[in-house]
């Protein structure tokens, strides 16, 4: 398997799992991954659970996240989800030589869907000269994750470690998009086949995404969980999520449909390629990823 590009069909739908490059957390910018992954989990369930996974909770320095965009050709219509990090990091902003390697220029994208207002998914909106990367797509996002990075809440809100980073990605990507803007604020056919799927929690208008072809289903769940932990402990949230009382109710939503449905299923920052199913367990769920051929 290619460690940057994963192809793959939904119905007649055809599909790219892209990596955007990786990313490290990691003190002293970040909290330890046991704390800022699983932020409000007693010591020892999360021990416990941690265990089950080959991880130690003081021996866990780092967190290296991929982070996987997506894009969906319809056959009318060439899809981005997400457009990537940019230069967040000295592994970060290698979405664009990875779409040109499957033989897509960013003149070829019509439509770029943002998930969401965080740097990881919208620091490719824009290049270091402030122009845009995808110049011919219509932008499309949740109404209120715009208002959002477009008021004052957002800088009464996040908290003042992030605030600097967040805002700025936000100001430098999101105002060059607004005249190609197409704000969605229920859930919506984005295009055929393409549905819009409220999942705030993360974010206040974070979105996921549902992509049938053909009797096949694909959930864009975005950061609706950012650890296969999150499926089996759904009530830990992350120190990243702006509203943990929805977390948990957005998570069960999103996760019961997939189970109930065998979607299949692709997660940002999972390990890439990203896709996978839900199965139940108990009463929560487990991650079963797919699997690649080398």
């Amino acid at each position: 398997m290619n460690s940057q590009t994963y192809r793959f069909k939904v119905g007649s739908f055809q599909c790219i799992a892209v990596s955007d490059g990786t990313h490290t957390y990691a003190p002293p910018i970040f909290p330890p991954p046991a704390v800022f992954l699983f932020a409000n989990a007693a010591k020892e369930p999360l021990e416990r659970v941690l265990g089950e996974h080959n991880l130690q909770r003081e021996q866990w320095a780092e967190w290296v996240s991929p982070y996987i965009c997506l894009v969906i050709n319809t056959g009318e219509h060439r899809v981005l989800v997400d457009t990537g990090a940019g230069g967040l990091g000295p592994n970060t902003g290698k979405l664009l030589q990875n779409l040109k390697t499957e033989g897509i220029e960013p003149e070829g994208i019509d439509t770029v869907i943002l998930t969401h207002g965080h740097p990881d998914h919208i620091g490719g909106n824009t290049d270091s000269e402030g122009r845009l990367v995808f110049p011919k797509a219509r932008y499309v996002m949740w109404k209120d994750e715009w208002d959002f990075w477009n008021s004052e809440q957002a800088a009464v809100r996040l908290e003042e470690h992030a605030r600097e980073v967040l805002l700025g990605y936000a100001r430098k990507n999101l105002p060059p998009i607004q005249n190609q803007l197409y704000l969605v604020d229920r859930e919506t056919e984005i295009l055929p086949g393409i549905k819009a799927i409220a999942a705030p929690g993360h974010t206040m208008g974070h979105m996921a995404l549902a992509v049938s072809s053909e009797g096949q289903q694909l959930l864009c769940v975005s950061d609706t969980v950012l650890h296969p932990i999150h499926l089996e402990r759904p009530e830990w949230y992350a120190v990243v999520d702006l509203a943990p009382q929805q977390v948990e109710a957005t998570r069960r939503r999103i996760l019961t449909w997939a189970a109930t449905e065998n979607a299949l299923v692709v997660a940002f920052h999972f390990p890439f390629p990203g896709l996978g199913h839900v199965v139940q367990r108990a009463e929560a769920w487990q991650w079963q990823p797919i699997e690649t051929t080398s």
